[in-house]
């Protein structure tokens, strides 16, 4: 398995995964995902012949509408915003999410950005992701609603060590 930097080639294999998992994320189509893409601080693919999982990230400063990036935009000056990380069903349990998280943390690292940021769903609960994150060292630090639905968010943080 190769992380690699996505390109626009793997848009397509992107936009699948992305809706495979929507009640997880935010809809995605081909243009916002370009926009993403070009905004994005961090975005890479797990590549094995084919996209198995990605993970696009985005440092502060951007004009990126999203409400969570918003509330740690208004809370850190620096800091490295998970928007969203997705790996292929078929591919889960194989160690990519790790493998992901750990070439993200690599990088946030060497960009000296010391807070690394996420949010999980609280409602709809989505246990897999909170355990995941509360075992990498994540620690809450807010809640909010969004969306037409009103889903309610974790918002965490990771605060690297020198």
């Amino acid at each position: 398995m190769t992380i690699r930097d996505a390109r626009p080639a793997d848009f397509a294999h992107i936009l699948a995964l992305n809706q495979a998992h929507v009640h997880f994320l935010s809809p995605l189509d081909a243009t916002r995902l370009a926009c993403l893409h070009g905004q994005a601080a961090y975005h890479r693919v797990s590549d094995d012949g084919a996209v198995g999982a990605f993970l696009l990230a985005l440092r502060e400063g951007q004009p990126y509408d999203s409400p969570n990036y918003r509330w740690f935009a208004s809370r850190y000056p620096r800091f490295l915003y998970i928007d969203r990380i997705v790996i292929a069903a078929d591919r889960q349990g194989r160690g990519l999410g790790r493998v992901l998280y750990d070439d993200l943390l690599a990088f946030s690292r060497a960009s000296d950005v010391a807070v690394v940021a996420c949010e999980i769903d609280q409602d709809p609960p989505n246990p897999t992701s909170m355990r995941f994150h509360q075992a990498r060292g994540f620690r809450e630090v807010g809640r909010q609603r969004v969306g037409a639905h009103q889903k309610r968010v974790s918002l965490q943080v990771l605060a690297l060590a020198d």
